[in-house]
């Protein structure tokens, strides 16, 4: 008995083997606790440095995409001259050929 008349729970009900038992049990949880701990921090970070990294990618991504715009736009533009010429270079040829033709004397 304690010295307000109450019983001490500890010493009553709970022997020093079994006591130490779960002294050591909770000594084994907390050490899996702090393990835990240490695992869900370096998940954490790694996610962290993995979203930096993605959103970096994202960035070269999106001025990559900028750049093939820019060059899809200079092959349309290319594409529609070559067709130009396509179209006009038989008249070319032909005015050409008739100068030339009455610069030599021929008929034209």
């Amino acid at each position: 008995m304690t010295a307000g008349g109450h019983a001490n729970f500890m010493t009553d009900f709970v022997t020093k083997a079994e006591f130490s038992q779960l002294e050591t049990r909770v000594d084994l949880l907390e050490r899996e606790v702090d393990g835990e701990k240490l695992v869900t921090r370096h998940v954490l970070e790694q996610t962290r440095r993995n979203g930096d990294d993605l959103a970096a990618i994202k960035t070269r991504l999106d001025r990559v995409e900028g750049k093939v715009d820019g060059l899809e736009q200079k092959v349309d533009g290319l594409g529609v001259k070559v067709d130009g010429l396509t179209k006009s270079l038989p008249t070319i040829v032909g005015e050409v050929m008739r100068e030339v033709l009455r610069e030599r004397g021929g008929r034209g």
